[in-house]
């Protein structure tokens, strides 16, 4: 198990709108200001200490100086800058260095040089930061979402909100009564225009974002709340407290087409591979599923294609790879505190990474082999990991209580994360792809431009 709602009835002193930025205060860099420290590094000690010791010897002793080692004397000292009368002394910059390489060398060293590729600089802060009041902290829930359409969805209480981030423009999309909420999930169709919203009540409702009307309500599926959501086309599978699985076909009266049952206790992960044929699952019984869509079937519970025990806590953070079709990293609770990474082919655990804390929410990079994690006790940071060494690249810190829910932009390079200290937030961890030069245009086949020869 892992902890769940850990929210404090704390009162709050003032009124707060829903997604609006919050403003911070930066220093004055004059505040930074600290008083001048010379530079030692422009110091020449090793030439101040031959002045103090060898470079007197000749003059203690001058009858032992003939002309000609004298003349030689003054002319080593002239090749080697030793005329010099102050033996301390401050200074910008060393001497021009003499250039022992020749030019044609070291140009094309430099050439080779830049062409490297220039490594990337990851930004420490948030872009932007957003009120997230009565964002409910709960681990098994997923109350955060990014469309295909730009759209970023979060379910605050009982309503959800819309952010458009082509404008940064938010409209309110559905609340619910306080005896079906709150929210307890949302999720995209991937046409960014429909979404389904889990409720406390056992319910998943349908909108069209577009007119802003509620097409259908699927109820009956599930006995207790639906906190995970994941679309493969047209079949929404939904996952509740009640451990049970549905693929529900939306375009029709009956819905529900099959049934996965595995799970003892809630199912707080849900992901479908790229291909629609694998579905991954987590719950909260610290069990990870991997099921088949073929072996499916609509008459009775489908048996799962691997049952996987490895974490030692509730397995929430599951995302598949997008250059590798079968290969899933998954992260556990507070009890656990690992990634792990998996052939889903033969359920292999391919490598384990402990990280020292919650890992609450995933997320690949789409252009570069990199993982995100976000991350809860103690730090609530988020870690971006080099794959497949798994060497931290860098941690991102700013968010107060754990960083339970995290979404991805469709063009892949912005992150935004929502926490338990009921901020938004919006990271450029990913950073822009390189621009891809277009191909040239392959020369046309010999009477390419005819539809038939006579």
């Amino acid at each position: 198990m892992d902890s769940g709602s850990l929210s404090s009835p704390a009162i709050k002193s003032h009124s707060r709108f829903p997604l609006q930025e919050q403003f911070l205060q930066r220093k004055s860099s004059r505040e930074n200001l600290d008083r001048f420290i010379p530079n030692r590094s422009a110091m020449d000690f090793d030439y101040a200490h031959y002045m103090l010791t060898e470079g007197a010897k000749g003059k203690e002793n001058p009858v032992a100086c003939s002309p000609s080692r004298e003349a030689y004397r003054k002319q080593l000292a002239e090749s080697l800058n030793m005329n010099r009368t102050r033996i301390l002394a401050f200074k910008n910059k060393p001497p021009t260095p003499v250039d022992l390489i020749p030019h044609d060398i070291s140009s094309s060293t430099h050439q080779q040089d830049k062409a490297a590729k220039p490594r990337r600089i990851i930004p420490q802060t948030s872009e932007r930061t957003l009120d997230a009041p009565d964002l409910v902290d709960d681990y098994y829930l997923n109350l955060l979402d990014w469309g295909s359409a730009n759209v970023l969805a979060i379910a605050l209480g009982n309503t959800v909100y819309l952010w458009d981030a082509s404008n940064g423009s938010t409209s309110e999309l559905m609340t619910v009564e306080d005896e079906d909420g709150p929210v307890t999930s949302v999720s995209w169709a991937p046409d960014g225009r429909h979404i389904a919203v889990g409720l406390n009540n056992s319910e998943v409702q349908l909108w069209d974002t577009a007119s802003d009307k509620q097409l259908r309500t699927l109820r009956g599926g599930h006995r207790q709340r639906v906190g995970s959501l994941a679309w493969n086309n047209h079949i929404l599978t939904t996952g509740g407290m009640d451990g049970r699985i549905l693929n529900n076909d939306v375009r029709i009266r009956s819905p529900i087409v099959e049934t996965y049952r595995g799970h003892e206790q809630e199912v707080c992960g849900l992901k479908w591979s790229a291909s629609g044929q694998q579905l991954a699952s987590g719950g909260n019984d610290n069990l990870l599923y991997i099921w088949d869509r073929g072996t499916a079937s609509s008459t009775s519970p489908t048996q799962w294609l691997h049952r996987l025990e490895d974490h030692t806590s509730a397995v929430k953070a599951l995302a598949w790879c997008p250059f590798q079709g079968n290969l899933l990293a998954t992260g556990g609770g507070s009890g656990d505190r690992s990634i792990k990474f998996w052939n889903t082919h033969t359920g292999a655990c391919l490598n384990s990474v402990d990280t020292g804390s919650q890992v609450c929410s995933l997320l690949w990079n789409k252009n570069e082999r990199e993982l995100l994690s976000s991350h809860g006790f103690t730090q609530n940071q988020l870690t971006l990991w080099k794959y497949p060494s798994m060497v931290k690249m860098a941690e991102l810190n700013g968010h107060t209580s754990r960083v339970l829910y995290m979404a991805q932009s469709p063009d892949g390079c912005t992150v935004a994360t929502a926490a338990a200290d009921e901020t938004l937030r919006f990271w450029n961890a990913f950073g822009t792809p390189e621009v891809i030069a277009k191909a040239a245009p392959k020369a046309r086949e010999p009477f390419s431009h005819l539809n038939r020869i006579r």
